[in-house]
């Protein structure tokens, strides 16, 4: 019971220090301590990246998409913004699709978006989530089938998509266990809630982050689960913010980030 008051009333503090517009949802094990706007539906950013994995995912389960199929990455593909393949002076790697989602949720890559697209359709991946339980969380299409934008969610669908995944009722336990352990990796982001963690309890927990700008300001989001030291499943949080300050600063030091560092540690505690 103090760990939920610890929880809610930090989260309280951060939000109000940060500022703009917060949507969340943070349960520890079944219980809900956090739980703000989060039905809102708001464009998830790179947040998104988690959805469209597991729309591949879930189709590789059903034997209808081999992690071992390889898609040739072309110069016309590449994208800048978050992500690596943006930085090679030359292109034309044979990617397997296992390699193409490790770089969409490790490095959040950009470009393995359009890759992703190549692979499954934008229609298609809205009615795999569909299928999935997902009423909200879309990416949206464009003329071209095989390019589309990242589009909307919500943080209880993300939080619930989270949940389901590390309870491993989601996809199938090779795939859960593939997406949790990219998302666990020490290459992976670190500024946000393990920014202040040691080496052994960031590995105790899988994240994924989203950062971008509109009129209305700043957008910083962060989802992910805490595990506790026995491996099982303890803190599942989905924190997305808009309308912030500060739009311009993608680092540790942006007011919201630095909310989710100091997150971090009180979820820590209460595992």
């Amino acid at each position: 019971m103090m760990a939920l008051v610890h929880v809610r009333r930090a989260y309280a503090r951060q939000k109000r220090r940060a500022g703009g517009d917060w949507h969340a949802r943070i349960t520890l094990g079944s219980t809900v301590a956090v739980e703000d706007d989060d039905e809102r539906l708001i464009k998830g950013y790179s947040i998104q990246k988690l959805a469209l994995a597991c729309a591949l995912l879930a189709k590789a389960d059903r034997g209808e998409l081999d992690p071992g199929r390889r898609v040739r990455l072309e110069r016309a593909d590449v994208i800048g913004g978050s992500g690596l393949y943006h930085l090679q002076p030359v292109h034309g790697d044979e990617l397997t699709v296992a390699g193409v989602l490790t770089a969409l949720l490790l490095v959040s890559d950009n470009t393995a978006v359009r890759l992703c697209g190549r692979l499954v359709p934008g229609p298609e991946v809205n009615e795999i989530l569909a299928s999935l339980g997902f009423a909200r969380t879309r990416v949206e299409p464009t003329a071209d089938p095989a390019r589309f934008f990242l589009g909307d969610t919500t943080a209880r669908e993300t939080h619930d998509l989270l949940a389901r995944l590390a309870a491993g009722t989601l996809l199938s336990p090779q795939s859960s266990a593939f997406m949790l352990g990219v998302l666990r990796a020490a290459a992976g982001y670190h500024d946000g809630v393990r920014r202040d963690l040691s080496g052994p309890a960031r590995a105790r927990v899988a994240t994924k982050h989203g950062a971008d700008r509109d009129t209305r300001g700043a957008a910083r989001h962060e989802a992910g689960v805490f595990f506790a030291e026995d491996g099982t499943p303890a803190v599942v949080y989905s924190l997305f913010a808009d309308g912030l300050p500060a739009a311009a600063d993608y680092g540790p030091t942006h007011p919201a980030v630095r909310a989710h560092a100091a997150l971090g540690r009180i979820m820590l505690g209460s595992c």
